[in-house]
């Protein structure tokens, strides 16, 4: 048996071809976009591998087995037509889902969605596999791509001198991808072993007369960005509460005034790699930002002390994250607690006046508050107040403020810590010290100012 896998001119393709071969590459992210053949790259690699080693195992992952049926089980069957291999050469198991060829090699077919009994992808690791392919990874979280690698390279390599091998193709998107491959290859800092190979429709030679016409009639903005051109800092999830640009915007908003009305908004570091967060405020404008690591309750205390000595900010005008030990920085500066998971406060409307919104928890209504404020342009980060690094990790935390079952008549609520946490290996502390601002919005209420009145001299009413 002869198999050609004729990549037509996308060089793109080949050159992933080329790190397949490369006995140094155990890694490889084809991060493509629409019309880029990453699913016939997909298929052609991983069955061509098993028709050449005997009694060799793989997998194709994907986030459910109905979108294995429905979409990579037709490539696969694609590939298998230009090779002119037909039955006598394959047995589909469609209970079990695997494929197994006529040399005894195996293909499983796996869905890779978190199930109840198992969170954390577990049941992946202990799988003995010599190399996979996880497709469409932008909708996978980093333990599942974690436990799906740790399976390859367990069946057979040896016998076969065959390196280890995970294939990840996906569109653009913000989950693990983004920071450890997209962003790393760029910066040229991609770990030796791993490669990052960005695809675009025009690599594709083989694509339909009028495809990418059709595109640009049917895809909205952000959808063109990343599916047309491969940008990856945009995301087009419904449920995303912040725009991007808008985000972007947060650095250059100048025309947001300094009020001389001043808070402290602080998060308190957790667990040990967590750090706390001390953010001052001169009305919407953040006018100092400090980070810092492994410091005490006692020592972050004092560090909000200074901060409010150095302002003049009355404890009345800081909130504290009361959750955890939080509220013992909040017991010694004698402030106010911000308590994420406490009922909603009530929000002053035009017409209806104070009423109890309809938010899950007041975390919630401060996000989506916040939200709304940024996308209206009405926060301001001055300039040298943040490092770089505080820049970016900050707008990646703000990406990631998204509306939870949006699909659900259920009170508004945002995705929780411990999902983003997930999706971007930190707890989201920047994003938290901003949203707690709105704190004050719903409950400062500074006292009036009252004009001297003479004094009474008697000559009121005599009835």
């Amino acid at each position: 048996m002869e198999l050609l896998f004729d990549v037509y001119g996308n060089q793109k393709q080949l050159e992933v071809c080329q790190h397949w071969n490369d006995p140094s590459v155990t890694d490889i992210v084809y991060g493509g976009s629409k019309g880029s053949g990453k699913s016939y790259l997909g298929c052609s690699l991983i069955f061509g591998d098993a028709f050449t080693y005997p009694e060799t195992h793989y997998f194709i992952a994907r986030d459910s087995l109905t979108n294995i049926r429905k979409f990579t089980i037709p490539s696969i069957h694609e590939v298998f037509q230009h090779w002119q291999v037909d039955e006598r050469y394959y047995d589909y198991n469609g209970q079990d889902n695997y494929y197994t060829l006529y040399n005894k090699s195996r293909v499983y077919l796996l869905q890779a969605k978190p199930l109840p009994g198992d969170p954390l992808f577990a049941r992946f690791g202990s799988m003995q596999m010599t190399r996979g392919w996880i497709e469409e990874a932008g909708e996978f979280v980093e333990a599942a791509k974690n436990n799906l690698a740790a399976s390859v390279g367990r069946w057979k390599n040896d016998v076969y001198n065959l390196p280890p091998k995970l294939l990840q193709t996906c569109n653009p998107a913000k989950n693990y991808l983004y920071k450890k491959y997209y962003k790393k290859h760029k910066e040229k800092t991609l770990e030796a072993w791993k490669r990052f190979v960005q695809a675009l429709p025009q690599d594709n030679k083989r694509l339909p007369a009028g495809y990418l016409e059709n595109l640009l009639r049917t895809l909205s903005p952000n959808e063109i960005q990343r599916l047309l051109y491969g940008n990856w800092e945009y995301d087009d999830d419904p449920a995303t509460l912040i725009e991007y640009e808008k985000i972007v915007d947060i650095w250059t908003n100048q025309h947001v005034p300094r009020t001389g009305l001043r808070f402290i908004t602080c998060d308190v570091a957790r667990y040990g790699r967590d750090s706390s967060k001390i953010c001052v405020w001169d009305g919407w404008r953040v006018i100092e930002y400090k980070t810092y690591k492994g410091l005490s309750v006692p020592e972050v205390a004092g560090k909000v002390r200074e901060a409010m000595n150095r302002y003049r900010i009355p404890a009345s005008q800081v909130v504290v994250d009361d959750d955890g030990v939080g509220g013992g920085v909040t017991d010694l500066v004698k402030c106010k607690g911000f308590v994420n998971n406490s009922r909603p406060l009530e929000e002053l409307r035009p017409i209806a006046g104070w009423e109890q919104p309809n938010y899950y928890n007041l975390k919630s209504q401060c996000y989506y508050r916040l939200a709304d404020r940024i996308n209206k342009a009405g926060m301001y980060i001055e300039p040298g107040v943040m490092t770089h690094q505080e820049q970016e990790e900050t707008s990646e935390e703000l990406e990631q403020v998204k509306q939870k079952n949006m699909d659900l008549d259920t009170r508004k609520a945002v995705v929780p810590k411990e999902e983003v946490k997930e999706l971007i290996s930190r707890s989201p502390d920047n994003s938290d010290v901003l949203m707690m601002r709105e704190f004050f919005e719903l409950t400062y209420r500074p006292a009036p100012i009252r004009a001297n009145r003479p004094k009474d001299r008697g000559y009121g009413n005599r009835n």
